[in-house]
């Protein structure tokens, strides 16, 4: 089983940014196909971006399309979400995932525990 660990939530004034981390424990860290979900108050988990096991294929939802952006560094074992022009309707718990496969499914195997962003108006 995959191990994921996210940092680097908080709180920002809307128009800022923020930079989420998620630490994996996988070997090889680069069989790993990564991702973003986030979880709004009364909300259903939502998709915001994916990463393919190469690092070469991105996805993003259309909300956060040219905002957020998402890499990955195989030295560190970390994937991360770069997020700009930061919104209210940003504030969520961010999960990372993770699965063993080239792309992210659409049932990921292996989530971590969320990192809050709060983003005030």
């Amino acid at each position: 089983q995959v191990q994921l660990v996210e940092s680097g939530g908080g709180l920002v004034q809307a128009g800022g940014s923020l930079r989420l981390s998620c630490a994996a424990s996988a070997e090889p860290f680069r069989d790993l196909a990564l991702g973003w979900y986030r979880q709004a108050p009364g909300k259903e988990r939502e998709f915001v971006a994916r990463i393919s096991r190469s690092g070469m294929s991105t996805t993003y939802s259309d909300s956060v399309k040219g905002r957020f952006t998402i890499s990955r560094d195989n030295a560190e074992n970390t994937v991360y979400l770069q997020m700009n022009s930061l919104k209210p309707e940003d504030t969520a718990v961010y999960y990372c995932c993770a699965d063993r496969a080239i792309i992210l499914t659409l049932t990921p195997n292996n989530w971590g525990q969320g990192t809050q962003v709060t983003v005030s108006s």
